[in-house]
């Protein structure tokens, strides 16, 4: 299993995510910028679906080390099959997969895959968020924390990230969820800083388009 970083260690410079990719030119160009996680959506009612665009192969093909397989209430057989085919290092379970998913998950994907399991955020309390992120599970390497929506996610829009400052995260987190330059400096008042933000709607021209001149600056901004 890949050893997730301490969350003490983690407040730094978070690292970078964009997910939503579809576009071979895009992608090269984000990892000659040093982009720290690609992520690619495997769910077909998403207008960023990856294989409307990349076959599994193409994806396999990609030279990175930290592409992310983004997944909704998918079973965890096709899963591990799409993981194995693309070359997947990361699972993003992004639907209603709870913790007996993901122990069953963990059995058929490759050791040293690496889960973030998704924690949706709508009008859940506190305490109610803690909750649920104490039944997670050990067999999670990092969380992440979204705006909940019927489409799960890509929306463009925040939630209260005040509410993380009234939890306990056990593990790092990456933040998600309606990021842009004009919201950067709120991530400055969280406690627990972000092990890395995960930007996607907020910097494209169409679905699955990215802006790449407006990550970089981005980039630039966060670090």
């Amino acid at each position: 299993m890949i050893e997730s970083q301490k969350p003490s260690a983690i407040n730094q410079q978070p690292k970078l995510k964009v997910c939503g990719l579809t576009q071979p030119e895009q992608i090269q160009e984000l990892i000659l910028m040093e982009t720290d996680f690609l992520g690619f959506i495997f769910y077909e009612k998403s207008p960023r679906y990856a294989l409307n665009h990349l076959t599994l192969e193409e994806i396999s093909m990609t030279g990175h080390q930290a592409k992310v397989g983004v997944f909704v209430n998918e079973s965890p057989e096709k899963i591990a099959e799409t993981a194995d085919k693309a070359k997947l290092d990361f699972i993003q379970p992004h639907g209603d997969e709870d913790q007996n998913f993901i122990a069953e998950l963990r059995k058929m994907v490759n050791p040293k895959t690496g889960i973030i399991k998704v924690i949706r955020i709508g009008a859940q309390t506190p305490d109610e968020l803690q909750r649920i992120i104490n039944n997670c599970g050990s067999m999670v390497n990092y969380l992440l924390f979204d705006t909940d929506s019927k489409a799960f996610g890509g929306t463009g829009k925040t939630f209260d990230w005040d509410l993380l400052n009234k939890i306990e995260i056990p593990l790092p987190y990456f933040l998600s969820g309606g990021i842009s330059e004009e919201n950067i400096d709120g991530i400055r008042m969280l406690i627990q800083k972000p092990f890395a933000v995960d930007i996607n709607s907020k910097f494209e021209t169409g679905p699955g388009m990215k802006d790449v001149e407006k990550i970089k600056n981005f980039k630039n901004k966060i670090r």
